[in-house]
């Protein structure tokens, strides 16, 4: 794309974004950022397949005392995982004072306890790298925040200052803190929009060299081997009076200018905004499908998979599912089970009932896991997540009562994962078959961190190998990967059918349109023996048999039957 085609269209997404406010120089600014950034030697970023599955995990998720974390990361990579997992989601690997990174000190340096840039490049070389652009907000020991207090006038307008006359009554909230937050400065206290906490400032997309300075660091994480990126909270970045100051317009636009970009400089880098809201909302940010989000995360899923295995009844999930459709050759799903955050309860509402929602609260609270609330605006709370690993949240502690049972159920959900249309991802607590981490909830307080801990290199090489739930679990996802990665139909952009089979059974047909090639996924999401009648015919990609019709399914079974040609 030539510069003189991406500039009426920039021109067009800033024209939206600043409506009445835009003038001329704000083109010109962006003209002269492209042509700083065209004098680089860009890398280059392949398109996604079946073969790209992800990982998601802390830069100094694993560690060794006396190493740059990331060193031990990619050592751990390349001799437990090899080359089944392709991409890397680094958490933020930023200087950062809390909320575990998600309050960034300085979006252009690494946390020294990680490395620096030299170890992303080498990790680069043999993973691709998602990086986390934590656009909303940032830390208040942040220089921006500081030099703000102090008067420069550089950052006078970095924040959004509280304005009397700015109506907030609808304001959504994912936390139940104060919206506002008072900070001393040099002269006065300011007040400032605080959505997250005390210590993550919003930042002012009103103010426009916010929005170039922002896209500057977004330039910065593509050249920087970023071949994905990931939007924090991005529906939260625009703010207007009387709204619920989510999903605006503008936010909707600035995604699409950043889309623009990205095209430009680097085609194939993914942009991936995660929104955890009701699923109608998440969607939107696939634009028209070819012109904002690449991927959006597919948030409904995990609540959704941990109630159709805790009730042993796969109806909530077929008739979810019916509603994914294929979006376009270019936008698709970002499936998860589980991730740093807790399993949302927002993307379900409409679906689940305010019955089944507690239903879930009280079985993890059993299963020794915590719930953390959200502020609605008539002053009430509701469920906003789960806070407990995905392994002890799927426990039935009545009726999955040994280890085996346990692993595979955790199996049995990860098929669900990796059969549905998508791009899969994958927790590291999940790959490795974790269990809660009482000691780093109880220090910290934090609920989150009861499914965040960090392990030692030498622990965790050594419990892959001879702790029973963690090889069982590891190898057993790397199975359904090496298997998943060798059939076309399972292509991120390839159509699914939901297949109505049983009710103790969820089942999909994925078909690649282009190679013909089709594969059935059917599993029993039940504790029991399921015998069911089909029309499936073809070979079970697990144990190579010949399936012809009738489907016979031990506990938590799975299987993928390659279709007879």
């Amino acid at each position: 794309m030539r510069k003189q085609t991406i500039l009426p269209q920039l021109e067009e997404k800033l024209k939206t974004i600043y409506g009445e406010q835009y003038n001329d120089e704000y083109l010109m600014a962006f003209q002269a950022l492209i042509e700083r950034w065209e004098n680089k030697q860009w890398p280059t970023s392949a398109p996604l397949s079946e073969e790209n599955v992800y990982l998601i995990t802390y830069g100094d998720s694993i560690f060794e005392d006396g190493t740059p974390t990331l060193e031990t990361l990619h050592t751990f990579l390349k001799t437990q995982v090899g080359d089944w997992i392709t991409d890397v989601h680094l958490l933020p690997m930023f200087p950062y004072t809390s909320d575990d990174g998600f309050s960034v000190v300085d979006y252009r340096r690494i946390h020294p306890r990680l490395g620096d840039w030299e170890h992303i490049e080498q990790l680069a070389e043999d993973y691709r790298l998602m990086f986390d652009f934590v656009a909303n907000h940032i830390s208040k020991s942040s220089d921006w925040f500081q030099k703000y207090l102090q008067g420069d006038p550089t950052y006078e307008r970095y924040f959004i200052q509280r304005d009397p006359s700015f109506d907030t009554s609808q304001v959504i909230r994912p936390r139940t803190t104060p919206l506002f937050h008072d900070y001393q400065g040099t002269d006065n206290t300011k007040t400032v929009w605080t959505t997250f906490s005390e210590d993550q400032i919003d930042l002012n997309y009103r103010h426009f060299p916010v929005l170039l300075e922002m896209t500057d660091i977004l330039l910065e994480y593509a050249y920087k081997h970023g071949t994905s990126i990931r939007l924090d909270a991005i529906g939260f970045i625009w703010k207007e009076s009387g709204t619920t100051c989510m999903h605006l317009p503008q936010a909707h636009a600035i995604i699409q200018l950043w889309r623009l970009l990205l095209d430009y400089f680097k085609p194939n880098t993914q942009i991936i905004t995660e929104t955890n809201v009701p699923h109608h909302e998440n969607i939107s940010y696939f634009g028209d499908g070819t012109n904002e989000a690449h991927m959006v995360y597919q948030f409904a899923l995990p609540p959704l998979v941990l109630y159709t295995f805790t009730v042993h009844c796969a109806t909530k999930l077929t008739e979810w599912a019916k509603t994914i459709e294929k979006i376009s050759d270019q936008a698709t799903y970002f499936n998860f089970l589980a991730s740093h955050d807790g399993i949302g309860m927002r993307p379900v509402e409409g679906i689940l009932s305010e019955q089944e929602k507690e239903m879930l609260v009280q079985k993890v609270l059993q299963n020794g896991g915590r719930v953390s609330y959200k502020a609605n605006t008539d002053g009430s709370q509701s469920v906003y997540e789960l806070n407990i690993t995905y392994f002890d949240a799927l426990i039935n502690k009545d009726v999955d009562v040994t280890e085996q049972q346990q692993i595979q159920k955790m199996l049995a959900a990860h098929s669900i994962l990796f059969s549905m249309m998508g791009v899969p991802a994958l927790y590291y607590h999940s790959l490795l078959g974790s269990r809660n981490d009482y000691h780093g909830l109880a220090e910290s307080g934090i609920h989150r961190r009861i499914n965040r801990e960090k392990l030692p290199y030498a622990r965790i090489v050594d419990e892959l190998a001879n702790n029973e739930r963690r090889n069982a679990i590891f190898n057993g996802l790397k199975q359904m990967v090496e298997i998943r990665r060798q059939q076309s139909a399972f292509s991120p952009y390839a159509p699914q059918t939901v297949l109505e089979l049983d009710d103790r059974v969820f089942g999909l047909k994925r078909e690649n349109e282009k190679t013909k090639e089709v594969v059935y996924c059917v599993v029993n999401v039940t504790p029991d023996d399921v015998t069911i009648e089909t029309d499936i015919s073809g070979e079970d990609l697990f144990t190579g048999k010949k399936v012809h019709k009738s489907l016979a399914l031990s506990p938590y079974q799975y299987v993928w039957v390659k279709a007879d040609r």
